[in-house]
């Protein structure tokens, strides 16, 4: 029990000076989450006001503080527990016997670097995909998903707005993805972290992108604002358009769904008028026994 501990205090230590380190600019650009993701905020809050979709919704809209804490709780705050959390993870895999490379189905290292990244971010996304489809399908994780579809105006900042329990839910199986990667994540995986950071604010944003054909391929603002519709089809009232940066799965396994493009669509879920407005109600949401809204 103590060298759980240990491995967890360890762990935790390790990414507050990590996140402090970022904060300081001792860590090198291209590895600096903390300022890359304000860079990649402004960029996409820029295109928001200068090309904006929904014209009658302001620069500041509905709760647009609220997702930007959101932004630094989930991806730094919450971050330095979660990593004590991870590293408990290795080292109970390590009790049963599984290792980083147990479970090995693609070997990275025997791929060129170009192509380590693209399977690296093909697998990984698929596996959010998949986490993503669980979280609407399965009640108990749908009352923590409701954070994130609490939103009723679509921006950037909301990419980042979840129930910190996702962070517990995701983690496990983005392990599970790099292990059948071999291990280990490539080199440039930061190139990967980036884009992937980059496609889920412009999928939020309150801009207009489809990319072309390539729509079949990314995932993008038209295709996502659908996946937060309040009144869904009738055939598919769990959910549609699961897509995380890819929207490629969703095409191909039939959970698509785009029927116009005007933007002008009611977001949120049944009893969102209930739903708690402030962070600290929402965060301990999902704990206690809900009525059944939706």
């Amino acid at each position: 029990m103590e060298e759980y501990t240990e491995a967890f205090v360890q762990a935790a230590r390790g990414n507050a000076h990590w996140v402090w380190q970022s904060i300081t600019f001792q860590v090198p650009w291209y590895t600096n989450y903390f300022w890359g993701l304000i860079a990649i905020s402004l960029v996409v809050w820029g295109l928001e006001l200068a090309f904006p979709w929904r014209k009658e919704q302001g620069a500041f809209r509905k709760d647009f503080w609220l997702d930007g804490f959101y932004m630094f709780f989930n991806f730094f705050i919450f971050s330095i527990a979660i990593s004590g959390f991870y590293a408990l993870i290795e080292s109970g895999s390590a009790v049963f016997g599984i290792s980083m490379d147990s479970l090995t189905v693609i070997d990275l290292s025997s791929l060129p670097d170009w192509a380590q990244l693209l399977v690296f971010f093909v697998v990984l996304d698929f596996v959010q995909w998949l986490t993503h489809i669980a979280l609407h399908r399965w009640s108990v994780l749908w009352q923590f998903h409701k954070v994130h579809h609490s939103v009723e105006q679509m921006g950037f900042a909301a990419h980042l707005r979840y129930h910190w329990m996702e962070n517990i839910l995701y983690k496990p199986l983005k392990t599970l993805g790099i292990m059948i990667l071999g291990g280990f994540e490539p080199s440039q995986a930061w190139i990967v972290h980036f884009i992937a950071i980059a496609i889920g604010h412009l999928n939020h944003a309150n801009v207009k992108i489809t990319w072309g054909l390539f729509k079949y391929i990314f995932n993008n603002p038209v295709m996502h604002l659908w996946h937060h519709a309040m009144y869904l089809p009738g055939d598919r009232p769990k959910g549609v358009n699961y897509g995380i940066s890819l929207s490629l799965w969703d095409y191909l396994f039939k959970t698509n769904y785009i029927p116009e493009d005007s933007g002008t669509i009611v977001l949120g879920f049944n009893g969102l008028e209930d739903f708690p407005k402030d962070f600290w109600h929402q965060i301990v949401y999902g704990f206690r026994k809900q009525k059944k809204t939706g």
